[in-house]
């Protein structure tokens, strides 16, 4: 329903709203949407942009929509098939233009998705061509950790080496499950791990403590920081292009 009317838009992308709708027309729009989102006949950048913006409208959950809407993104990706093998971080590009996603968020419930769509663009291709530099890195790790370490054949540190390129964060009690190992020798190994600087303790407990493997994180961390800077540098072109010349002279 459009803010401030009482007429019902009828087309699809008209169902906008300036609040969540009731909950009682919550199903109906959810069913809706998954329609939408597995549809094959539609760019694949629009249908996630636009079914992002639906979620958020609809804003099904009392927590935790954005994280959703977010996921939703990259699940659109990958079932049409822009992804495989890696998550596009898109929305560290729309993070750097929050002020223009909210814009284009609320022009979409306007009825025009036209902003929303080319600022997904833009954080999209931002985020791809940031990633290349940050995948060939992460994919080194496990074999740069295992020439530094020198890790035994079979040993609960060789073990521990592609587990933490695969789960970045874990608990004792999954160190312990991926080691193979006995308890003593899991944790003779994650002691290497954390001297070599490659794992570090977040919890600072002594009990049910967790580890991060803080070289990768840290190398997403920095993916982070230069999609966001891509994408301020892309806006400050534009602005210039826009203003000739002659402007400000």
């Amino acid at each position: 329903m459009l803010a401030g009317c009482s007429e019902t838009r009828v087309e699809w992308i008209g169902w906008v709203f300036s609040v969540p709708p009731s909950p009682e027309r919550v199903p109906t729009l959810m069913d809706d949407l998954i329609a939408y989102l597995n549809r094959d006949d539609i760019p694949v950048m629009v249908q996630a942009a636009i079914g992002h913006a639906q979620f958020e409208s609809i804003h099904a959950f009392t927590d935790g929509n954005g994280r959703i809407g977010r996921a939703l993104v990259s699940a659109v990706l990958r079932r049409r098939g822009a992804t495989h093998n890696a998550v596009v971080p898109l929305a560290s590009g729309l993070l750097a233009e929050r002020e223009d996603y909210f814009t284009a968020l609320g022009e979409y419930r306007r009825g025009d998705p036209t902003p929303l769509i080319e600022l997904f663009a833009r954080s999209a291709r931002a985020a791809a061509i940031s990633s290349r530099e940050s995948i060939a890195r992460i994919k080194a790790m496990p074999a740069e950790w295992a020439a530094e370490l020198r890790p035994r054949a079979g040993s609960a540190a060789a073990s521990l080496i592609p587990a933490f390129y695969d789960h970045p964060v874990m608990s004792a009690g999954e160190i312990e499950e991926r080691a193979g190992a006995s308890a003593q020798q899991t944790y003779l190994a994650i002691a290497q791990l954390v001297e070599a600087g490659f794992i570090q303790e977040i919890t600072g407990r002594k009990r049910d403590r967790v580890w991060v493997a803080a070289e990768l994180l840290a190398e997403l961390e920095d993916l982070d920081r230069r999609i966001q800077a891509a994408m301020r540098s892309r806006r400050m072109s534009d602005h210039r292009a826009t203003r000739g010349p002659d402007d400000g002279a």
